[in-house]
């Protein structure tokens, strides 16, 4: 029995997509583990304090001492910084095999061409190579096209319609994977100050304790409340400063593929309405 030949553009199955990222369930307790376990051992380690005991004063110079006296806030913070740094990498990674293989701006101008020419399959193919996001919409897009170009079943209105939906709709189905994990380094951003408010504010407590006592006031107590509020603030002023800046340019990242997505699905509408009834 014949069967009904088909054209490399249909025969392809869909890609696989993946999770679209890290799961943030497993990844920021394991992050927190990491951080306590750097707090108590790193930070707290006894060569940093004076007699080796890290209730004493850290040894003059060393820092890690002097973090670890930040108090119990300073492994939330630190949970914070990592927890940035983690996802920020994780959607760099994600958005640069987002863009494709090869520059977005020159595929967006071989796309054009091959519209111009009526070379649908040839720009199907351009799609294979490149990959990522931007070319698993368009080649949706182009495959809708070749199939609404023989539809003699609907109104050109019609077509430019339904051409336009499996674009948005594909459009939709892609731009959840590049967003996820932003609402978290965006939500760090404040939040670490929060945290960082409330370090400072404890910190601030041991002080005015230390200060309340009968008698001679308490130095090394005084001190080390002040080196507590201290710590927290800088710790979480510098991760709200980082996740502010990678919320940007991540965003900023985001922003250019959705608009190279509907560059390029502007062309398909105006080119089908151009060449096609």
């Amino acid at each position: 029995m014949a069967t009904k030949a088909t054209s490399p553009a249909q025969a392809k199955p869909a890609e696989k997509k993946g999770s679209g990222g890290l799961n943030p369930a497993w990844v920021i307790p394991l992050l927190f583990i990491i951080a306590v376990c750097f707090y108590q051992f790193v930070l707290g380690a006894p060569e940093n304090f004076e007699g080796g005991d890290n209730k004493n004063q850290p040894l003059p110079g060393n820092y890690y001492g002097m973090v670890y006296h930040g108090g119990p806030i300073v492994p939330i913070l630190i949970t914070c910084f990592l927890t940035v740094v983690v996802f920020s990498i994780e959607r760099l990674f994600t958005l640069s095999r987002a863009n494709g293989t090869g520059s977005p701006e020159a595929f967006v101008r071989k796309i054009r061409s091959f519209l111009d020419k009526g070379q649908i399959d040839e720009a199907i193919k351009e799609c294979d190579k490149q990959k990522g996001s931007v070319g698993n919409v368009i080649r949706t897009g182009l495959v809708k096209y070749k199939e609404l170009s023989t539809d003699t079943t609907l109104t050109k209105e019609q077509k430019l319609a339904a051409l336009q939906k499996e674009i948005e709709e594909s459009t939709t189905l892609e731009l959840p994977m590049l967003q996820k994990n932003l609402t978290i380094i965006a939500t760090l951003a404040s939040a670490s100050t929060l945290f960082a408010l409330l370090g400072t504010v404890l910190g601030m407590i041991r002080s005015f304790a230390a200060l309340g006592t009968s008698g001679q006031p308490d130095s090394a107590a005084l001190a080390t409340g002040i080196s507590e509020a201290l710590i927290n603030t800088a710790l979480g002023i510098g991760t709200a400063a980082l996740a502010t800046v990678f919320y940007a340019y991540l965003n900023s990242r985001v922003d250019d593929l959705t608009y190279t997505i509907d560059e390029i699905g502007l062309s398909l509408q105006q080119s089908f309405a151009t060449y096609h009834s």
